[in-house]
């Protein structure tokens, strides 16, 4: 049996514009940008990617799956993040070693330590 992991399917009022964003957050590049889907990946053919999708609801509540990005510099990467849009949220974290963000349709994700941070 074989099983890869394609992508994570992130559900937006705006695939083009959230897509873009990631985008720039991330540094990968756009693989299909044929409406209704926005599909983002590290390199072409590389997996797995991120793909938007189109929908009409708003976003209620917390994520129940998010992306953890751990950087080699936490405090610079959340400063950059939040420059390109990003926002800080409380999850309930309380005071922990990651830092909760919000892109700008509301998905949270963590900005994890920097290796070798204590």
């Amino acid at each position: 049996m074989s099983l890869e992991w394609e992508q994570v399917v992130v559900a937006s009022s705006n695939p083009a514009a959230l897509g873009r964003w990631w985008c720039e957050a991330l540094g990968w590049i756009v693989v299909d940008d044929d409406p209704p889907v926005f599909e983002i990946q590290a390199r072409p053919d590389h997996l797995p990617g991120i793909l938007f999708l189109g929908v009409d609801d708003p976003k209620h509540g917390k994520n129940r799956l998010h992306i953890d990005l751990r950087p080699d510099d936490q405090a610079a990467e959340v400063e950059r993040l939040i420059e390109l849009g990003a926002s800080r949220v409380d999850v309930g974290q309380g005071d922990a070693s990651w830092v909760v963000l919000a892109d700008p349709e509301g998905n949270e994700f963590c900005v994890l330590q920097s290796p070798g941070a204590t």
